[in-house]
């Protein structure tokens, strides 16, 4: 059984977001309606607050994965550059650097390249030393909805959108590497057409081979790469009755196959998948060898427009711990919060959940 506590006292509106910052300084963020920015410490009191310019909604943050000091909050077309130990104004604006309001915004490990995916569905590349957007990533021909960074792997992103789909891409190319469908592997139902596969989140696991999607038909779709990054294994499961809103991946856990999910339904969801559907995903890249070597090989200046459309394996896998958080679940935020695995929850309230996972 998880242990909670809440955290108040830091914002008056719905929490959208929360980030961790991964440096000594032990401080997260959160971002809400309104434009509100707050800073946090470990033991959950509000150190800081900032109101960023034009109170859209902080749809976003991240700090810079180089630089603690730096503190990413996107709202509207724009992204506000913060410093976390002065949070009184705003270091810089990169303003309108996206076509349409930004869903989610993800830094490389380096800290040099920023990246934001907005409602047109495009992914703006930015170069945070120079502060101007190099390029523009488009593929996705609905609502770009997450994008994030793998580990490891610097110029290597996924973003998914509401067109159902899952991009690979390497920079500095500007077509993705490959294109999956969510469709192919959709779980049948009753409500099915009512609840297509929009994919919601998508996550990369610490090894940086395997991804996570969460989807509107209550399942969470993973996906593996081999080590030339070609799509090499699929598999669908059941998550959720309603709407899988996040998925993330705990990187301090005893191996990278820890995943938490949360949904429109309500529900936390704790899934070990190192046996139950990472394995199978192994299996099915060995089943396909054969039919690898009978097909000619692919050249490389083809893969950019590789469509993956074969169909998943659909597995049923048990959640390790499930319990009721009570409210939509806005944002998950995997973090060791004095010496302690926790998972930070936001919901349609003010205030922030933290759950303990040292039980586990």
């Amino acid at each position: 059984m998880m242990t909670s506590q809440r955290w108040s006292g830091g914002h008056v509106s719905s929490v959208l977001c929360a980030g961790v910052c991964c440096g000594s300084e032990q401080l997260m963020a959160t971002g809400a309606e309104g434009g509100e920015v707050t800073l946090w410490n470990h033991n959950g009191s509000p150190l800081s607050k900032l109101h960023v310019r034009g109170d859209g909604d902080i749809t976003s943050v991240a700090f810079s994965p180089s630089s603690p000091c730096v503190l990413y909050a996107s709202h509207g077309q724009s992204v506000s550059v913060l410093d976390p130990r002065n949070l009184k104004t705003t270091v810089t604006e990169l303003r309108d650097v996206a076509e349409e309001e930004i869903n989610s915004l993800s830094v490389n490990e380096t800290g040099g390249v920023l990246v934001v995916a907005d409602d047109s569905g495009v992914v703006t590349v930015i170069d945070t030393q120079l502060e101007k957007v190099t390029r523009t990533l488009r593929k996705h021909v609905n609502i770009c909805s997450s994008v994030t960074f793998r580990p490891h792997r610097p110029q290597s992103l996924l973003s998914a959108g509401l067109d159902m789909q899952v991009m690979l891409w390497t920079l500095p190319k500007v077509r993705p590497l490959w294109s999956c469908s969510l469709q192919d592997g959709s779980v049948e139902g009753a409500g099915q057409m009512f609840n297509p596969p929009l994919a919601h989140c998508v996550d990369a696991a610490s090894c940086g081979d395997v991804f996570a999607c969460a989807a509107e038909d209550g399942c969470v779709h993973l996906l593996r790469v081999s080590a030339d990054s070609r799509l090499r294994g699929r598999s669908v499961f059941k998550a959720h009755s309603q709407g899988v809103s996040q998925a993330r991946f705990l990187n301090f856990m005893s191996h990278p196959y820890w995943l938490a999910t949360g949904g429109n339904d309500g529900l936390l969801a704790l899934w070990d998948l190192s046996e139950d559907a990472a394995a199978p995903l192994d299996n099915k890249m060995t089943a396909r060898k054969k039919r690898s070597k009978a097909r000619a090989k692919t050249p490389k200046s083809q893969m950019s427009t590789q469509e993956e459309s074969e169909s998943e394996t659909r597995t049923r896998v048990e959640p390790k711990l499930s319990l009721n958080h009570g409210d939509k679940v806005n944002w998950l935020c995997p973090a060791v919060l004095r010496g302690k695995p926790s998972l930070l929850v936001t919901d349609q309230s003010p205030e922030l959940s933290v759950y303990s996972l040292d039980k586990l």
